[in-house]
C-alpha cells in the first residue's frame, strides 16, 4: 500500500505543505544559490527576468497537486537561445531545471523536487505561423490554448484538445503531460496534433524534431518521444500543431438514467453500435447533487447518472449519429433523453459538467482526483468496481469524466485531518489503480504520472518497463537534471 496520494484542498491547494520523499511525506527547507550562479542567470536573462526572493520563491513552489517546494532560482525566457544557455550552464554546474507552464498540472509534475531553477515558460507566447492552406499552427510553448481557436477560426479551422484548463494551460505544458478533454473521444489527445517540436535537450543542444508534412519517415518517429515525457528528456520551446476544419453541424443530448449501472452500459452500447460522439460526458448522482448545490444547472437530482452527449459533423449525419444513440440508450433503464434544441440549450446542458470538479471540491474539506482509464466495453465493471470499493471503505466518492473514452475521474471526498478517514482512503487509490490495471487500463490517461502517480507506475508497466525509461532518460540526461525525481527514481538517486 502506498500513501503518496494527491490531495486536493477545496481552494484548489492543500492547507499543508508537504512533497513525496521515498513513498511518505516530508519538508524541504530553503536554500539560496550561490552569488555567482545568480549573476550568470541575470546576465542570460536579464533582471527582470530572474527571482530569487523568498517571497516570489513561494509562488513557483507549486502546482495543482497538493505539494510544495521552494525552487532557489526562476527564470523567465524568452527566446529559445536562453533556455539553451540556461541548460549548459545547469549541466556544468550541476544544478536541477524544472520546466513549467502555467503550473495547472494535477499529478506534481513542475514541483521542483531537487529545489534548483524553475524554468517558467509564461513569457514564451507568440504565435510564429499560421498556416491555414497546410491546417498548421506553430506558438510558443507558453501560448496559452484557449488563444488557438480565436486566430483560426477565422479560417474555419480549430484546435480538437479541449484540457479542463484550457483557459489557462500552455501548449508545452499540454505536450508534457499529453493533455486530453471532453473532446478526446472523437477527436484524440494532444498526441495526435503534435507535428513538429523544437526542443532543447538537457546539454543544451537544440534540436527540431517532426515535420510540417502530412507523412513523414526520416528517421525515428522522435517528435512523439517528448510528448508526455512531463519534462524529463527536453524543453519544447516551440510546437506545431494540426488543426482540424470547424464541424458543420452538432447535436446536444442529456440522457437520464435510473442505474448508475445502465449508464456505464449505454456507453459501451453506443460505442459497439459504430457511433462515435465528440463528447461522452458521465456524471454519478454524488456529482449531480454537488453541482445542483453549487450551481443550479438544471440537472435532476434524483437521477443515479447522467450522460452529455454530443455529435457534430455534416448535419444529416450528426442527426442521424444521435438518433442511433438515443436507440442504444433506451434499450437501458433510462427515464428521460432530452435534446437541446439550440445553443443555449447545449451550453445549459454542458454547464454542470463544467463545474463539476470546483462542485465535488465544495463539499469536504479536501478531495482526491483520480483518472484511472479502461476500455470503453469494460467501463460497466469499473464503475461498478468503484463504487464497491468506496463503499467497502466507507469514503465518499463522486463519479465523472470522460465516459466515452473510458477516463473517468473517480474523486474521494475527505478531510485530510481526519486520518482514519485519510488511512481509508489510501486504501481505497490502491485498490482503484490495481482495477483499472486488471481491467487491461492504466493509472492515468491525461493527468500524467508526475509525483503523485509514481508509486504505483512499476505496478502496471514492471521492472522490465522502469528500466527501459531509466534507460532512455540516462540516454537524453546523464546528470538526471531536467525535472529529476519525477515518473520514477533513478539508480542511486537520492530523495
Amino acid at each position: 500500500m502506498c500513501d503518496c496520494i494527491g490531495v486536493l484542498a477545496a481552494s484548489g491547494r492543500a492547507g499543508d505543505r508537504f512533497t513525496i520523499v521515498s513513498g511518505i511525506f516530508s519538508e524541504w527547507s530553503y536554500m539560496t544559490m550561490k552569488k555567482s550562479i545568480i549573476d550568470e542567470l541575470v546576465s542570460i536573462f536579464g533582471q527582470e527576468n530572474v527571482l530569487t526572493e523568498r517571497e516570489d520563491m513561494i509562488a513557483y513552489s507549486y502546482d495543482a497537486a497538493p505539494v510544495e517546494i521552494e525552487p532557489e532560482a526562476v527564470v523567465f525566457p524568452t527566446t529559445t537561445e536562453q533556455v539553451s544557455k540556461l541548460m549548459k550552464m545547469a549541466y556544468r554546474e550541476e544544478i536541477p531545471v524544472t520546466p513549467r507552464g502555467q503550473g495547472s498540472g494535477l499529478s506534481g509534475g513542475s514541483i521542483p523536487l531537487k529545489k534548483g531553477i524553475v524554468l517558467s515558460m509564461d513569457k514564451m507566447k507568440k504565435m510564429i505561423e499560421f498556416d491555414p492552406n497546410n491546417r498548421l499552427i506553430t506558438v510558443e510553448a507558453g501560448f496559452t490554448t484557449s488563444d488557438i481557436d480565436p486566430i483560426v477560426s477565422e479560417a474555419n479551422l480549430f484546435y480538437p484538445p479541449d484540457p479542463g484548463s484550457v483557459a489557462f494551460s500552455t501548449i508545452g505544458g499540454n505536450v508534457a503531460e499529453n493533455a486530453g478533454g471532453l473532446r478526446g473521444l472523437k477527436y484524440g489527445v494532444t498526441k495526435n496534433y503534435v507535428k513538429m517540436l523544437k526542443v532543447v535537450l538537457p546539454q543544451g543542444d537544440i534540436v527540431t524534431v517532426g515535420s510540417k508534412c502530412v507523412k513523414h519517415v526520416a528517421g525515428f518517429n522522435s517528435e512523439l518521444i517528448f510528448v508526455g515525457s512531463e519534462g524529463l528528456l527536453g524543453i519544447m520551446t516551440e510546437v506545431t500543431l494540426a488543426l482540424l476544419p470547424i464541424p458543420q453541424h452538432r447535436e446536444s443530448a442529456l440522457a437520464i438514467f435510473n442505474s448508475l449501472d445502465s449508464a456505464a452500459q449505454a456507453v459501451s452500447d453506443i460505442i459497439a453500435a459504430g457511433v462515435t460522439p465528440s463528447t461522452m460526458e458521465f456524471m454519478d448522482n454524488a456529482t449531480i447533487n454537488a453541482v445542483q448545490n453549487f450551481k443550479d444547472c438544471g440537472l435532476p437530482r434524483d437521477a443515479e447518472a447522467v450522460l452529455l452527449i454530443e455529435t457534430d459533423g455534416e448535419m444529416n449525419s450528426a442527426k442521424w449519429e444521435m438518433s442511433v444513440i438515443e436507440e442504444q440508450v433506451k434499450k437501458n433503464d433510462i427515464r428521460e433523453f432530452q435534446r437541446a434544441q439550440n445553443t443555449a440549450e447545449r451550453d445549459a446542458l454542458f454547464a454542470g459538467r463544467r463545474v463539476a470538479l470546483n462542485a465535488l471540491a465544495s463539499v469536504k474539506p479536501n478531495l482526491i482526483l483520480e483518472d484511472a482509464t479502461v476500455k470503453r466495453s469494460v467501463l460497466p465493471d469499473m464503475v461498478r468496481g468503484i463504487t464497491a470499493i468506496a463503499k467497502k471503505h466507507n469514503v465518499q466518492v463522486g463519479i465523472f469524466g470522460h465516459a466515452g473514452d473510458g477516463n473517468l475521474h473517480p474523486t474521494f471526498l475527505i478531510d485530510q485531518s481526519d486520518k482514519e478517514e485519510m488511512a481509508r482512503c489510501h486504501k481505497a487509490v490502491d485498490e482503484l489503480f490495481q482495477l483499472a490495471i486488471d481491467l487491461d487500463g492504466t493509472i492515468s490517461g491525461e493527468h500524467g504520472i508526475g509525483l503523485e502517480k509514481k508509486p504505483y507506475l512499476k505496478n502496471q508497466i514492471g521492472d522490465a518497463g522502469i528500466k527501459m525509461l531509466q534507460d532512455m532518460k540516462r540516454m537524453f540526461d546523464p546528470k538526471n537534471l531536467l525535472n529529476p525525481g519525477k515518473m520514477f527514481d533513478m539508480p542511486g538517486e537520492a530523495a
